[in-house]
Protein backbone atom coordinates (compact mmCIF):
# COMPACT_ATOMS: atom_id res chain seq x y z
CA UNK A 1 0.00 0.00 0.00
CA UNK A 2 1.16 3.53 -1.02
CA UNK A 3 -0.52 7.21 -0.51
CA UNK A 4 0.69 9.45 -2.95
CA UNK A 5 0.49 13.03 -2.77
CA UNK A 6 0.67 16.00 -5.84
CA UNK A 7 1.81 19.30 -5.46
CA UNK A 8 3.28 22.18 -7.49
CA UNK A 9 0.41 22.83 -9.66
CA UNK A 10 -0.90 26.32 -10.32
CA UNK A 11 -1.58 28.82 -12.80
CA UNK A 12 0.62 30.08 -15.25
CA UNK A 13 0.95 31.38 -18.60
CA UNK A 14 1.48 30.04 -21.42
CA UNK A 15 4.91 29.41 -23.08
CA UNK A 16 6.00 28.82 -19.08
CA UNK A 17 7.10 26.13 -16.74
CA UNK A 18 5.92 24.59 -13.74
CA UNK A 19 7.13 21.11 -11.73
CA UNK A 20 5.25 18.47 -10.30
CA UNK A 21 6.23 16.63 -7.47
CA UNK A 22 4.43 13.35 -6.35
CA UNK A 23 5.39 12.34 -2.34
CA UNK A 24 5.15 8.64 -2.05
CA UNK A 25 4.81 7.26 1.65
CA UNK A 26 6.37 3.82 2.89
CA UNK A 27 9.50 2.43 1.90
CA UNK A 28 9.13 0.48 -0.37
CA UNK A 29 8.70 3.22 -3.18
CA UNK A 30 11.49 1.78 -5.22
CA UNK A 31 9.52 -1.27 -6.01
CA UNK A 32 6.82 0.70 -7.89
CA UNK A 33 6.62 1.90 -11.69
CA UNK A 34 5.37 5.49 -11.68
CA UNK A 35 3.25 7.25 -13.90
CA UNK A 36 1.62 10.55 -14.51
CA UNK A 37 -1.92 11.27 -15.97
CA UNK A 38 -3.98 13.94 -16.71
CA UNK A 39 -7.81 14.75 -16.88
CA UNK A 40 -8.94 18.00 -18.79
CA UNK A 41 -12.67 18.97 -18.00
CA UNK A 42 -15.11 17.54 -19.77
CA UNK A 43 -12.24 14.40 -21.26
CA UNK A 44 -11.27 11.69 -20.06
CA UNK A 45 -8.08 10.76 -18.04
CA UNK A 46 -5.06 10.01 -20.64
CA UNK A 47 -1.79 9.29 -20.02
CA UNK A 48 1.44 11.72 -19.66
CA UNK A 49 4.77 9.42 -19.12
CA UNK A 50 5.93 7.01 -16.80
CA UNK A 51 9.15 6.13 -15.67
CA UNK A 52 10.54 2.55 -14.49
CA UNK A 53 11.30 1.52 -11.06
CA UNK A 54 15.26 2.51 -11.59
CA UNK A 55 14.62 5.54 -13.18
CA UNK A 56 16.48 4.19 -16.34
CA UNK A 57 13.59 3.98 -18.94
CA UNK A 58 10.76 6.63 -19.35
CA UNK A 59 8.22 7.16 -22.00
CA UNK A 60 6.16 9.71 -22.65
CA UNK A 61 3.00 10.65 -24.75
CA UNK A 62 3.73 12.63 -28.11
CA UNK A 63 1.73 15.92 -27.11
CA UNK A 64 3.93 16.13 -24.45
CA UNK A 65 7.13 14.63 -25.89
CA UNK A 66 10.28 17.65 -25.62
CA UNK A 67 8.20 19.42 -23.36
CA UNK A 68 7.61 17.59 -19.98
CA UNK A 69 10.36 15.10 -18.21
CA UNK A 70 9.74 12.38 -15.39
CA UNK A 71 12.72 11.80 -12.81
CA UNK A 72 12.36 10.23 -9.82
CA UNK A 73 14.41 10.24 -6.49
CA UNK A 74 13.68 7.21 -4.59
CA UNK A 75 15.80 8.47 -1.39
CA UNK A 76 12.89 10.97 -1.57
CA UNK A 77 10.39 8.70 -2.04
CA UNK A 78 9.29 11.48 -5.22
CA UNK A 79 8.43 11.59 -8.51
CA UNK A 80 8.79 14.33 -10.55
CA UNK A 81 7.25 16.30 -14.13
CA UNK A 82 8.70 18.93 -15.13
CA UNK A 83 6.64 20.73 -17.94
CA UNK A 84 7.92 23.61 -19.96
CA UNK A 85 6.50 25.45 -22.95
CA UNK A 86 3.20 25.04 -21.34
CA UNK A 87 0.14 25.55 -23.55
CA UNK A 88 -3.25 26.34 -22.94
CA UNK A 89 -4.05 22.65 -24.15
CA UNK A 90 -2.20 21.19 -21.17
CA UNK A 91 -4.35 22.74 -18.64
CA UNK A 92 -5.96 20.03 -16.51
CA UNK A 93 -5.75 18.13 -13.46
CA UNK A 94 -2.84 16.12 -13.44
CA UNK A 95 -2.10 12.58 -11.16
CA UNK A 96 0.60 10.65 -10.09
CA UNK A 97 0.27 6.77 -9.89
CA UNK A 98 1.98 3.84 -8.52
CA UNK A 99 2.69 0.69 -10.18
CA UNK A 100 4.10 -2.62 -7.83
CA UNK A 101 6.21 -4.33 -10.42
CA UNK A 102 8.90 -6.80 -10.13
CA UNK A 103 10.58 -5.44 -13.32
CA UNK A 104 13.03 -2.82 -12.65
CA UNK A 105 13.05 -1.49 -16.73
CA UNK A 106 9.34 -1.54 -17.71
CA UNK A 107 7.30 1.18 -18.01
CA UNK A 108 3.20 1.49 -18.28
CA UNK A 109 0.93 4.15 -20.24
CA UNK A 110 -2.20 2.17 -19.70
CA UNK A 111 -4.03 3.74 -16.49
CA UNK A 112 -5.30 -0.20 -15.47
CA UNK A 113 -2.12 -1.18 -14.71
CA UNK A 114 -1.52 1.49 -11.88
CA UNK A 115 -2.95 0.26 -8.33
CA UNK A 116 -2.49 3.36 -6.81
CA UNK A 117 -3.36 7.11 -7.24
CA UNK A 118 -3.49 10.54 -6.17
CA UNK A 119 -5.83 12.94 -5.40
CA UNK A 120 -4.51 15.47 -8.55
CA UNK A 121 -2.91 18.69 -8.67
CA UNK A 122 -4.74 21.13 -10.73
CA UNK A 123 -2.24 22.76 -13.67
CA UNK A 124 -4.01 26.35 -15.67
CA UNK A 125 -2.34 27.63 -18.52
CA UNK A 126 -3.70 30.70 -19.52
CA UNK A 127 -2.81 32.15 -23.06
Amino acid sequence: QVQLVESGGGLVQAGGSLRLSCAASGRTFSTYSMGWFRQAPGKEREFVATISRNGDRTYYADTVKGRFTISRDNAKNTVYLQMNSLKPEDTADYFCAANPTSSYYTVYSNAPSYDFWGQGTQVTVSS
